[in-house]
């Protein structure tokens, strides 16, 4: 789940390299300066090794072998010597090219060295992209190779073997394998190295098992508190994803920000006059700021991914990254643009195209989106993002369903004592990229004074999307008793850039006409047009103009209006505030349902969400709404109005969702104050 950058260890390579095409001199030259035992010699060796100075012995070894060639323990100490410092497959090829071979078991040890450097390198770049894990797969079959190997004097090297396994396996992408193998190492009483249980406590993440992630992580930092390798992620980084997968979100970032604090930004070498850019302090502010992002604080996340990338334009994970943050905002085209250049920076960079795909999705345009994603599964089949994607896709494009139920009791003229509205609707699996049909049924009914109502009407429409539009079409004809007209119905909503969109919807038998109204056989034309200027999360405005040309000759024109303003915000949690604005005029004022001549209204709203339990896709959320304003009505005196509701939606997984809510409403009609209060139910059921 962290961001990682991957260092080459070239230096090291080099200067093994340059030290063995320089040590048979050296040693010659030894050999002519002063007479020494063959025991000396090896003393010397093993002091320099046992106080770290390999390079030392290493002299030390040439310089014996010089004197006697076939010496085998210092054949044997000086492929060990090559091995640690770095070389382990010269090392090997050393010790194959002794005459004669050396015996099994060193070679054995070496063989377990070269494959130690093959799961090492599983984090670099594949040689062949096609074949991401073809490296680590094959250091996990000859770790089973050194396993399996029968012979009594291997039994340490298949011991260690085991160990390495657990990090081949992690590297290769086969996190239940490891996690597996680590539960069976664990009941025969096998202690495990911090190195590998780092590598555990990665597979354990990618299995959803956070806690024991986060445990398993402890105890390899407490065991091995760094250092680490210049090729290997801090493994704080991981621990703060496992508290933040854990619900520990106070951990995840005291964590996380303790290391980016610890960390200097450029690091000074007497190699170079130019400080160079710390690797590892990018790695942690890079993290801290997706933490933020994965909470809900997006502004905060954007602005920290923003001034890193105006740091470093060049860097891809955070030109990605920063993308992804533009998504997340609601800005789709900016975000493509940025994920775009991210990957040409890392032409190999999975992450950047696959942000691509989503933004596309986000703007239907999906024509590109399964070529892209079968492009990606060629090159990381096992990456659990890749698979998150997929899985995701294929539930956007396939069927989607929706029903919604509301019961309401009060006094509303409009309503009556008793209501109760539903509405289903079921679409079919994406058709050539950009169609859908769909169908749909809806039932209202209400207990008014002159007696019971029903409003139904069943019937087929089409959907369509282009990048940025989303359109329909549909007919519903009427099966109730009291209207017998068919609701033809079309709308189109169009975004027109990442902050300005354009709706307008038809039909020529509204389903917002009340329901009073269809009691007298009366109908009405309606048109609603909104355009919407959104900011970001944070601001949004929205204007509405409405239109409706009822069947008894009335006209009915509305506007409505509203400001939204993000006003606080803390992790998984949001505070919005916001007015709306409003009136309507009709121009025959008495008829059978209410309509008033004339009247406007005004409110201070607020809305409270945030997120009460999630455990990956399973989620829960609540949400509180409040408004509080005045409403006047031509002929009659102002008063107050409000309105307030409370309700949870609840997530068992991916593309299933279930919500609740009960509502009351409180404002004056023609003088009469009347309320309502209505219980709402909701599925989803797709994408």
């Amino acid at each position: 789940m962290s961001v990682r950058s991957g260092v080459q260890a070239t230096g090291l390579a080099l200067a093994i390299s340059v030290a063995l095409f320089a040590l048979p001199g050296a040693a010659a030259a030894a050999t002519t300066a002063e007479p020494v035992s063959r025991d000396s010699l090896m003393r010397r060796v093993s002091d320099e090794r046992d106080t770290g100075h390999r390079y030392e012995a290493l002299r030390h070894v040439e310089d014996l072998l010089a004197r006697w060639p076939e010496d085998h323990e210092a054949q044997v100490m000086r492929a060990t010597l090559v091995s640690e410092l770095g070389g382990s497959v010269r090392a090997e090829e050393l010790a194959r090219a002794e005459r004669p071979m050396l015996p099994p078991v060193p070679l054995q040890r070496l063989r377990a060295d070269v494959v130690a450097h093959e799961i090492r390198w599983g984090d670099a770049e594949p040689v062949d992209p096609r074949v991401p894990y073809a490296e680590p797969d094959a250091a996990v079959a000859s770790l089973d190779q050194l396993i399996n190997d029968p012979r009594p004097e291997m039994k340490d090297i298949a011991d260690r073997a085991r160990i390495d396994r657990l990090v081949a396996l992690d590297k290769a992408g086969r996190a239940p394998e490891a996690v597996a193998e680590y539960d069976r190492l664990r009941a025969q009483n096998v202690t495990i190295p911090a190195y590998a249980q780092r590598s555990v406590a990665d597979a354990l993440l990618q299995q959803h098992r956070p806690a024991e992630a986060a445990k398993l992580f402890e105890e390899s930092i407490r065991q091995d508190p760094g250092p680490y390798d210049s090729e290997e992620a801090d493994p704080r980084i991981e621990l703060s994803y496992a508290y933040l997968e854990s619900q520990r979100t106070t951990d995840a970032f005291q964590t996380i920000d303790k290391l980016a604090d610890s960390e200097p930004r450029w690091i000074r070498s007497p190699a170079t006059p130019t400080p160079l850019q710390n690797s590892r302090k990018v790695d942690a502010d890079l993290n801290a700021a997706l933490m933020r992002e994965y909470v809900g604080l997006l502004a905060e996340a954007h602005g920290r991914l923003t001034a890193m990338s105006d740091e470093a334009p060049a860097n891809a994970a955070i030109r990605r990254e920063l993308g992804m943050s533009e998504l997340s905002r609601g800005w789709p085209r900016r975000a493509s643009d940025t994920l775009t250049i991210a990957g040409t920076l890392d032409t190999n960079d999975i992450g950047a195209d696959l942000g691509v795909v989503d933004a596309n999705r986000a703007l239907n345009d999906y024509a590109g989106v399964e070529p892209a994603l079968q492009d990606a599964e060629s090159l990381a089949p096992r990456s659990p993002r890749v698979k998150q994607e997929r899985q995701s896709w294929e539930r956007e494009r396939g069927w989607q369903f929706d029903i919604t139920q509301a019961n309401g009791k009060g006094s509303s003229p409009d309503y009556g004592d008793r209501d109760s509205e539903t509405q289903a609707t079921i679409m079919s699996p994406l058709l050539a990229d950009h169609w859908r049909i769909l169908g749909i049924g809806r039932y209202a009914s209400a207990d008014l004074p002159e007696g019971h109502v029903e409003r139904e009407r069943f019937g087929l429409g089409v959907r369509g999307y282009a990048r940025g539009l989303e359109a329909y079409v549909q007919a519903l004809p009427s099966t109730d008793r009291f209207v017998s007209r068919t609701a033809f119905e079309a709308g189109a909503t169009y975004a027109i850039t990442d902050h300005w969109a354009v709706a307008a919807d038809w039909s020529s038998a509204g389903a917002d006409v009340p329901l009073r109204a269809q009691y007298y056989g009366i109908t009405a034309k309606t048109l609603d047009t909104s355009v919407i200027w959104r900011a970001s999360e944070l601001t949004q405005v929205k204007v509405t103009a409405s239109q409706g040309r009822f069947s008894d000759d009335n006209k009915r024109t509305a506007w409505l209006a509203s400001i939204v303003q993000r006003v606080y915000t803390a992790p998984n949690l949001t505070l919005d505030g916001g007015v709306e604005l409003g009136g309507s005029h009709n121009t025959l004022p008495d008829r059978p349902y209410f309509n008033p001549k004339r009247d406007n209204s005004w409110a201070a709203t607020a809305r409270l969400e945030n997120l009460l339990h999630q455990f990956y896709d399973t989620q829960w959320r609540q949400r509180i709404d409040v408004a509080v304003g005045q409403y006047a009505e031509r002929g009659f005196a102002t008063d107050w109005q409000a309105s307030a509701r409370y309700g949870q939606t609840f997530e068992p997984r991916a593309g299933l969702s279930f919500g609740w809510g009960i509502g009351w409403h409180n404002q004056p009609y023609d003088g009469k104050r009347e309320s309502r209060v209505v219980l709402d139910l909701t599925m989803h059921w797709g994408e």
